[in-house]
């Protein structure tokens, strides 16, 4: 049985990798982490997603300790969401996060014998986090399998997809419409379309506005970055 572990937000690019690891594997488990994030309403959505999806098991992690680690717009609700860098890293960076993610959805892997963890991270349309690199995953993929003797691989679907890309992939699995009504992307928790204003709603909207433009070009480049 090809069993995945997927790390789920309950946004539109957790939410579309999910719908793909559901086509593609035999069980799925997701893990939502609970870090009293600002936007920590995404953890509801993901949890009716998740139940809407067909997913049987779904955990979600308090992972407050980041929190009391972490200064960031996201960790800290009187620092105002801003799209402007500080030495090219936005203020939404929660430093160390996906190093945290990764390594205890390693853990959770290991303990139910999966040898895949799916993230949807991206550094195609993202907001520069260093930790949504190419590079970064697979150097803390080598120290995991080494740290643990495990064969355990860290998937990232939506490394080399810009946006337009990832709302085909959506369109693909016939789940366009429910990524887009049904997750949290915005970086303030607002559902579906968002705020409009934070970097998150920015590039969804804009990926959504050239894919629903150029439907076809987009699904063929899809095709050709991918194996569907």
């Amino acid at each position: 049985m090809k069993l995945a572990v997927v790390l789920f937000s309950g946004g539109q690019d957790s939410t579309t990798c999910l719908v793909q690891a559901l086509e593609q594997y035999d069980e799925v488990h997701c893990i939502t982490f609970d870090y009293g994030q600002r936007h920590r309403t995404e953890i509801k959505f993901a949890r009716n997603l998740a139940s809407k999806l067909g997913v049987t098991v779904h955990k979600i992690l308090n992972i407050s300790v980041l929190n009391d680690l972490t200064i960031s717009s996201l960790t800290r609700n009187n620092i105002p969401v801003s799209n402007k860098h500080e030495n090219s890293i936005p203020n939404t960076f929660v430093p160390g996060r996906n190093i945290l993610f990764l390594t205890l959805a390693a853990i959770y892997a290991y303990q139910v014998q999966s040898e895949i963890v799916i993230t949807g991270v991206c550094e195609t349309d993202f907001s520069g986090y260093p930790d949504c690199r190419d590079n970064f995953v697979k150097s803390l993929n080598k120290a995991i399998t080494i740290g643990m003797a495990r064969n355990i691989r860290f998937v990232t679907p939506l490394m080399w997809l810009n946006k337009a890309e990832t709302w085909a992939l959506s369109d693909h699995y016939k789940k366009l419409d429910l990524i887009r009504q049904e997750t949290v992307t915005c970086y303030n928790g607002i559902q579906g379309d968002g705020c409009g204003t934070c970097a998150a709603c920015y590039l969804r909207f804009n990926g959504l506005k050239y894919y629903l433009a150029h439907r076809l070009l987009v699904l063929a480049r899809l095709k050709n970055k991918t194996n569907l």
